[in-house]
C-alpha cells in the first residue's frame, strides 16, 4: 500500500497520468524494453527527464544566478501533501542553491472572498526582494 501511494503521488505530481504524457512515456518504455529498474532509470533520465530536476515551479534570473519559486495552495486538503513533500523538497532546494546561487522561496496561494488568488505569506515578497538585491550586488 505505501509503495502504491508513493507511485500515485508521483504520477499526479508530474502529470504522468495526463493524455499528453501517457503516450510519450509508454513509447519510451517500448523503446527501452527495460529488464531492470536500474536500466529504466538510466534510459529515462537520459531521454525523457533531467536527473537534475530541482523541484521549483519558476526561475528568476539575476545576472548569472537564479532564485526559485515554489507555489503551494493553502487549505486543509493540501496540508498532508505539503508536509509529505517538505523533506524531499528541502534536499532539492539545497541543491538548487548550490547550483544556481539563489534561494528557493515558498509562496502560499489562497483565494480571497471574491475567489481571486492572493499570496498568503506576504512577507516572502520582501525576502525575495532582498535575495534579488543580494544577488545583483555579487557581481
Amino acid at each position: 500500500m505505501p509503495k502504491e501511494w508513493i507511485l500515485n503521488q508521483a504520477t499526479m505530481r508530474w502529470g504522468l497520468n495526463k493524455k499528453t504524457q501517457v503516450g510519450p512515456v509508454a513509447e519510451l518504455i517500448r523503446k527501452c524494453s527495460p529488464k531492470t529498474v536500474e536500466e529504466w532509470k538510466e534510459f529515462y533520465y537520459k531521454n525523457a527527464y533531467p536527473k537534475e530536476h530541482l523541484n521549483v515551479d519558476f526561475f528568476i534570473k539575476i545576472n548569472d544566478k537564479y532564485i526559485g519559486l515554489q507555489i503551494k495552495p493553502a487549505g486543509y486538503a493540501y496540508i498532508t501533501q505539503i508536509i509529505s513533500e517538505l523533506k524531499f523538497q528541502e534536499a532539492t532546494h539545497k541543491k538548487f542553491t548550490e547550483k544556481y546561487g539563489g534561494k528557493v522561496f515558498y509562496i502560499i496561494s489562497v483565494k480571497d472572498k471574491a475567489g481571486k488568488k492572493i499570496i498568503y505569506n506576504r512577507g516572502v515578497i520582501e525576502e525575495i526582494k532582498n535575495e534579488i538585491e543580494m544577488l545583483r550586488n555579487l557581481t
